[in-house]
């Protein structure tokens, strides 16, 4: 039988969370399962490949504590074609990489978090156009009356690319609402979603409930969406963000199934 571990990439590389969400070998494997379900064990949902438990990269066990997530991921194994494509497979990657990467390593997971806060994207304004700079106010401002208001958190803001140093209050106020997801799977959804939207503050608005997904995606890209509005879209920018907002909604469904 083939063995999952052969297609999804190995714990072994440095990055924790880039170990889980690599890329792909350029030749994909051919389904060797018929039925992908789901089985209940000690405590934990496991995904099952034709009734044999699967694996993670790392040669765990492939299980979550949330039947909603395990079923998640069967749906993501049974949707496959005659070829097994972890591209479409976001859920899966995501609790791959809370298995091998973020599990062992949360502390670690934590403080790549927090590395965000020193140069997060919504902190960098500009200062004309006056439509651009009305958009970024109006998504990222009700950001940081959030961080303020519940985390106690306040941000320096700053005209253009240049770097600009936050209070290390406001640093520590981001650390304790990182440290409270204490799930390895949230965190890893969180970690996700923050690179992706380029924004720890933002995948925090967004895992608080503060924003949805639409919203938390829509505010990662004022920028983008405004040049689109003035030059028009480009159909290669548009792809790469659709795939790239299709992992983020995946990376916001785990959170949602587990919480933190």
């Amino acid at each position: 039988m083939t063995d999952p571990r052969d297609w999804f990439p190995s714990q072994d590389e440095p990055n924790p969370m880039r170990a889980a969400q690599a890329g792909m070998k350029p030749t994909l494997p051919k389904r060797f399962y018929t039925e992908a379900g789901v089985e209940e064990r000690d405590g934990l949902f496991h995904l099952t490949l034709d009734g044999r438990g699967a694996k993670t990269p790392g040669k765990q066990a492939l299980a979550v504590p949330s039947r909603a997530l395990a079923e998640a991921m069967a749906q993501e194994w049974a949707e496959q074609g005659p070829e097994i494509d972890p591209s479409t497979m976001p859920i899966t990657r995501i609790v791959n990489s809370a298995i091998d990467g973020v599990s062992p390593r949360h502390a670690e997971v934590v403080d790549d978090l927090v590395r965000y806060v020193g140069s997060d994207l919504i902190y960098y304004r500009v200062s004309e156009p006056a439509r651009l700079v009305q958009s970024q106010d109006a998504a990222w401002n009700p950001i940081l009356d959030w961080a303020r208001d519940t985390h106690g958190a306040r941000f320096t803001l700053a005209e253009g690319v240049m770097h600009v140093t936050q209070p290390e209050e406001a640093i520590a106020a981001v650390r304790a609402a990182v440290e409270r997801i204490a799930s390895p799977f949230a965190l890893a959804a969180l970690h996700v979603m923050t690179t992706l939207s380029g924004s720890v503050l933002i995948a925090l608005a967004h895992a608080y409930g503060e924003l949805d997904a639409d919203q938390a995606w829509a505010a990662a890209h004022v920028d983008e969406l405004y040049q689109e509005s003035v030059w028009g879209e480009d159909y290669e920018a548009m792809e790469r963000r659709r795939r790239r907002e299709a992992d983020f909604r995946a990376a916001s469904e785990v959170f949602r199934l587990v919480g933190f």
